[in-house]
């Protein structure tokens, strides 16, 4: 078992998280908040841009074969480096299907 460092980008978080286990897992462990709800690389809430380093994500069905080289479902990436990520960022083709579809949302209530 290898560990890597995984630095987030934007903030002053930084995990060792091991090359079998996936980096969200290793945040929950931490208590580093990261944002996910299917934990099986379908809904994208747990998406990443890779700044630098390498992930395995075979089983990220969200991205395309190029958005798997640039971006990161946490809930499936397995560092197979020292990282560094920035969290809530989306591929272009996901972030304008979000955009397109966040008028026909409800707005959140922050009470």
């Amino acid at each position: 078992m290898t560990e890597y460092t995984v630095e987030f980008v934007g903030t002053d978080e930084t995990i060792t998280v091991s090359d079998k286990e996936t980096i969200l897992s290793a945040c929950l462990e931490e208590g580093i908040a990261q944002e996910y709800s299917c934990r099986v690389g379908m809904c994208l809430a747990c998406s990443a841009e890779i700044i630098e380093g390498d992930v395995a994500q075979p089983a990220a069905r969200g991205f395309t074969e190029e958005e798997r080289e640039n971006y990161a479902l946490t809930c499936m990436a397995r560092p197979q480096s020292d990282l560094k990520i920035e969290r809530g960022v989306y591929p272009p083709s996901i972030e304008n299907d979000a955009t397109s579809g966040a008028a026909d949302a409800a707005p959140a209530d922050d009470d």
